[in-house]
């Protein structure tokens, strides 16, 4: 088992500094969706995906069920390629896959917490006995030329992740990920579909309030590790859809005018009642557009499926020549 470090607690401390004085200071005020995640935003969002209204982790699994296998003969890859935690059932079933088709060498997880990955590294090694696990600690949209090479690879970016990215930061990403590969190399990427905004509001905007809770989780952490005196509880969890732009927003708003001070980046940051702060775009996608974003970085899509309701998408692309 190795772990390869591309970032350490300074570099994300960096970041975040970096992040909220931008966000922070700009019209209208934004942060990154990344700063959700420490273990109670975690938490959170594990709680989340088995919330009746969020569909979108079901969903994914029910087409890996179905295709694991096909994913498996049509890649013959001896490498899986995670971008995001290692763990996840839905890994297992494309790690079972491979090593039933017999192809399956090596397992490697990309995840910016390193005591994250270390644990869920040590599931896989204790369940998956033969198996190289490889282990990268770094940013998807920086690190992605680090990633070990040997043997046909298969890149998995699951869960519809890729949405939270604007579209020129996709095109970014998935050029700099083909830039990573070799011809016959592979990707499968998970999509959320364009459904009824009913449907796709109420998955970000669930009866219980978890997903508000997890929004304003963000709040929490900028207050412990900036010195912030945010009133978190004075915000309140706005989830909308863009028809536009075929994402769903979720923003918090404030219900009073306020001042909240951050001594650690020296900043001073003004809310109007009713001013809201944007914390995650998620887009979704329609096939041809998925398509095109593919093509253009260098991938040709082999396979497209859906669960049986078609509420999510797995798209099997190949890297191809330049």
């Amino acid at each position: 088992m190795n772990l390869d470090h591309y970032l350490d607690d300074d570099d994300l401390v960096r970041e975040l500094r970096a992040d909220v004085h931008n966000g922070l200071t700009a019209q209208p005020k934004w942060l990154p969706p990344k700063w959700f995640y420490d273990a109670r935003g975690s938490e959170l969002f594990e709680e989340i995906t088995r919330l009746p209204e969020y569909y979108p982790t079901r969903a994914e699994r029910e087409v890996l069920l179905r295709h694991a296998g096909d994913i498996a003969r049509t890649t013959n890859a001896k490498t899986l390629i995670e971008l995001g935690s290692g763990s996840s059932e839905k890994t297992r079933l494309l790690l079972d896959a491979l090593r039933a088709h017999g192809t399956l060498g090596a397992f490697v997880p990309l995840d910016v917490s390193g005591s994250a990955l270390r644990e869920a590294m040590a599931r896989i090694v204790a369940d998956y006995p033969g198996l190289s696990v490889h282990g990268v600690v770094g940013d998807f949209t920086r690190h992605l030329g680090h990633l070990p090479s040997g043997g046909t690879r298969l890149v998995a970016f699951l869960g519809g992740t890729i949405g939270n990215l604007l579209p020129a930061e996709r095109a970014q990403f998935l050029a700099a990920l083909r830039a990573a590969l070799e011809p016959g190399d592979w990707l499968l990427l998970g999509t959320d579909l364009v459904k009824d905004p009913a449907v796709l509001v109420a998955a970000y905007d669930d009866a219980a309030g978890v997903t508000a809770q997890f929004n304003r989780n963000v709040l929490r952490v900028l207050n412990r590790e900036l010195d912030g005196d945010f009133d978190v509880d004075a915000f309140d969890h706005v989830a909308l859809w863009d028809a536009g732009q075929e994402w769903i927003e979720m923003r918090l708003r404030a219900r009073r005018a306020m001042r909240v001070r951050l001594p650690v980046v020296d900043l001073t940051v003004d809310f109007a009642a009713g001013e809201e702060l944007r914390t995650e775009i998620s887009a979704k996608f329609r096939r041809d557009g998925v398509d095109r974003e593919l093509t253009a970085a260098g991938f040709a899509p082999r396979h497209w499926w859906t669960d049986p309701a078609g509420r999510f998408a797995q798209s099997l692309a190949e890297a191809v020549p330049g």
